[in-house]
């Protein structure tokens, strides 16, 4: 008999169905290690082919009384995902609701999955997933149904209910600047080719110098480190004709400065950098850093209403919010020598 037709699928169902015990399926389900790769694909299997969701985080979803609200974020220490993380996490707390994160090593369909389950054992009222990896597009897709759920910081192309900032814009910000100090092209040490924000600013880097008639140099890859930018400023202070240089971002901007005093490249002088994300120490680099500044609070607010509008008018209406950043002015830009 197929239970979907009469009630909701249960735990013991979903036992029956794989030919395991129903311990066995819990141990699935939180993601316990001693399981049989063999065992716990059949286990997924038969959840999918039931349908079976833990009830008591469905009567959470449905009643909207959980003040608790579940974020699956990267286990990171970068400044960006970090920022918008505690930014969030402030946010809730003013509106009276307890965040609970659950961390991944990997941005992946499995992992977020298992992440996600873990929260609906909590009972969450709602569920936001940054998301600024590519890796992340196949278990967004696989969301269960009548979720609230917000991303934020993915991929700007989903018609779902999404939160980003205008990476583009701001990187375009950074290379208009740069240009209107004189410099007759600007080249770009880039973040790693699967980030989202990465991509945006790359396109932004490229359009405004295509805008305004400028060559466009050869992309220089980074990884979003300090030591990448060392690399890329070891290579670029060796070409005289490199008189500008937007880096993806400030930690990168660090490393290509030391890069540049140790090849006795000034900065400004010979060379005027500008960097992205306006991490606290910007301000003491030397020279202090021109830099854009996305608004990580801003950010973390319109991720916060889109997920209570969800949650209060029990839909899951797609919407989406695009945060402008800013420029902030420093020493580290002046006309080319």
């Amino acid at each position: 008999m197929d239970v979907r037709a009469t009630r909701s699928p249960a735990m013991t169902d979903v036992a029956r169905l794989a030919g395991v015990s129903h311990q066995t399926v819990s141990r699935v389900l939180n993601d316990h290690p001693n399981v049989r790769e063999q065992t716990r694909l059949r286990v997924r299997a038969a959840i999918a082919e039931l349908g079976y969701r833990p009830n008591r985080a469905a009567r959470a979803l449905v009643t909207g009384k959980s003040q608790l609200i579940g974020v699956v974020a990267q286990n990171s220490t970068l400044y960006g995902p970090a920022s918008l993380l505690a930014a969030f996490e402030q946010a809730a707390a003013e509106a009276g609701f307890a965040v609970s994160v659950g961390s991944v090593g990997r941005l992946d369909r499995e992992s977020i999955a298992g992440a996600v389950e873990r929260h609906l054992d909590q009972r969450v009222a709602g569920l936001v997933v940054i998301a600024p990896v590519a890796s992340a597009d196949d278990a967004l897709e696989d969301m269960p149904a009548g979720v609230p759920l917000v991303t934020i910081d993915g991929d700007p192309r989903r018609p779902h209910a999404l939160v980003i900032v205008d990476q583009a814009a701001g990187a375009r910000l950074a290379t208009q600047r740069l240009l209107a100090a004189g410099h007759r092209t600007v080249w770009h040490v880039s973040g790693p080719a699967d980030w989202y924000d990465a991509a945006g600013r790359i396109e932004g880097w490229r359009a405004a110098l295509e805008d305004a008639g400028a060559e466009v140099p050869p992309l220089v890859p980074g990884d979003w480190s300090a030591a990448s930018g060392y690399d890329a400023g070891q290579m670029l202070a060796r070409m005289p004709e490199v008189t500008a240089v937007f880096t993806a971002n400030d930690h990168q901007a660090l490393g290509l400065l030391r890069a540049f005093s140790e090849r006795g490249r000034r900065v400004p002088g010979d060379v005027s950098v500008v960097g992205f994300d306006d991490v606290p120490e910007a301000a003491f680099f030397i020279p202090p850093l021109t830099t854009v500044r996305p608004d990580f609070g801003a950010v973390a607010h319109a991720g916060l209403d889109l997920l209570l509008a969800q949650i209060t008018a029990e839909t899951t209406t797609p919407d989406r919010v695009v945060i402008a950043p800013t420029l902030v002015e420093r020493a580290s830009v002046a006309p080319p020598a």
